[in-house]
């Protein structure tokens, strides 16, 4: 039986890449804040997603995936670029021009630096970015503009220009599915949902959907959940309409963990210069099924998110991968792989690619190591009690946290304990040293200060 897998997973990979065969569609649909637990397939008591169960039960659910960050344009650099956030000194989210200088940060992603889309359009792809960017900021007017990175269409907000309307990015996706095929083009679609992130912009049609529920902010979170699943609904019917679903990947995820409020809020209005006006963070109640910690935190909480990832007849359906672990840095060689364009020579992505694993090759272990860094408090703050770490580093199926100066650190082994209970620090020294050894060796390879056409001119005013 292990043969004939085997044998079927060469088959299917030889098909997906081989010359001259058609190449996939792509389309990433990447959420703003959705808790691994913020689906009706991961149990929530009361959110429904229809949608992204169906792709769930026509595709397979990892279990073990994550972002590259605790927090947004850090996890999107490492989507886009395939390297850790950290290379590019992109460790929080980007801001205005003296919050970027104050945290050392750059004032948007490097424009030379890799770029996915940019990557897929050497293979024929016809590339589009619809919905949040903040790989720059729209309170910096002169950063670039989504289409330098490689995009043939865009509309986006968080970043410089006119901010597209949140709501309006399942519309812009499905006129450039239609132009794509009629083109017959194969396309890369980032589809970034703006939910469940703050503001929450409600609409009454779904409000209504919940009316029954006492609790306000309750019936506020699902119901822009229940919006943003029937966006993709819309998206995925038009593959159905056009015949194109068992040609296209559709993978869902978020670019981090679920915001929390540190405390009991009011529930407020609050207005956002990219998105409007909407209700505030007492409306956040998103759950992480169990992870440790919230938005912001390198606890899995912070970064396991969900992945489902659909490609019929390629990956198996109604499947449960709870063993496998993909990171974000792994897309960008994925997707490359699936659409059979081979990586630069001085390229040296920080991710591998998982192809195989999604195409039903189980690997629990990474052979290749992960890391991450943050701006953390220490010591812990007492309402915010996993947000104190800066550095993690897993390798094999152990991961180590630490603080800034890694003098507290704690170990944790992922394939026994995923939900991180059970520190192992202690009972497990040379493992610690092992790990603290190779985060050593990484940080040497980080770069003191940005460097780049990276700056804003209103940095020198």
């Amino acid at each position: 039986m292990k043969s004939l897998l085997s044998l079927a997973v060469i088959l299917a990979l030889t098909v997906a890449t081989a010359p001259g065969a058609s190449k996939p569609n792509i389309l990433f649909i990447f959420a703003d804040d959705w808790g691994w637990g913020d689906l009706g397939c991961h149990g929530h008591p009361y959110v429904k997603t229809p949608h992204i169960d169906r792709l769930a039960a026509e595709g397979t659910d990892f279990h073990r995936f994550t972002v590259a960050s605790g927090v947004c344009s850090p996890s999107r650099t490492a989507v886009m670029t395939g390297h850790f956030p950290a290379r590019y000194n992109i460790d929080g989210h980007f801001a205005w021009g003296p919050s970027n200088a104050r945290r050392n940060m750059p004032d948007w992603l490097d424009p030379a630096a890799p770029s996915l889309p940019r990557l897929l359009k050497t293979a024929g792809y016809a590339t589009a970015h619809y919905g949040k960017w903040h790989l720059a900021n729209d309170m910096i007017p002169d950063s670039p503009l989504p289409g330098v990175y490689g995009y043939d269409d865009y509309g986006a907000f968080n970043c410089a220009g006119e901010q597209m309307p949140v709501h309006d990015d399942a519309r812009r996706a499905k006129v450039f599915i239609e132009e794509s095929v009629a083109a017959g083009k194969p396309f890369f679609i980032n589809l970034w949902l703006h939910e469940p992130h703050t503001p929450f912009h409600t609409v009454p049609k779904y409000e209504w959907r919940f009316r029954g529920m006492e609790s306000e902010t309750d019936r506020i979170y699902a119901s822009v959940l229940s919006h943003a699943d029937d966006r993709v609904g819309e998206v995925l019917a038009a593959l159905d309409r056009l015949k194109i679903a068992d040609d296209t990947l559709v993978i869902f995820s978020s670019d981090n963990g679920p915001a929390r409020a540190a405390g009991p809020t009011e529930l407020t209005l609050m207005y956002d210069t990219a998105t409007g006006a909407g209700w505030g963070i007492a409306a956040a109640k998103g759950i992480t099924g169990g992870r440790k910690g919230y938005k912001a935190a390198l606890f899995e909480g912070g970064i396991g998110v969900p992945f489902i990832a659909r490609w019929p007849g390629k990956i198996a359906a109604g499947m449960v991968d709870d063993r496998s672990l993909i990171s974000a840095v792994d897309l960008l060689p994925t997707f490359c792989a699936i659409a059979g364009v081979k990586l630069p020579a001085d390229y040296k992505p920080d991710g591998v690619s998982q192809l195989e694993v999604l195409t039903g090759t189980p690997a629990p272990r990474r052979a290749k190591p992960l890391f991450w860094k943050s701006n953390a408090p220490w010591p812990p703050q007492k309402n915010k009690p996993d947000h104190w770490v800066s550095y993690a580093v897993v390798h094999d199926h152990w991961k180590l946290v630490t603080n800034a100066d890694t003098t507290h650190r704690e170990l944790y082994d992922l394939a026994a304990d995923p939900y991180e209970k059970t520190d192992l620090a202690a009972a497990q020294p040379e493992v610690v040293e092992n790990l603290l050894t190779l985060l050593a060796e990484w940080k040497s390879t980080l770069p003191a200060k940005p460097t780049g056409a990276v700056f804003s001119a209103e940095r020198s005013e």
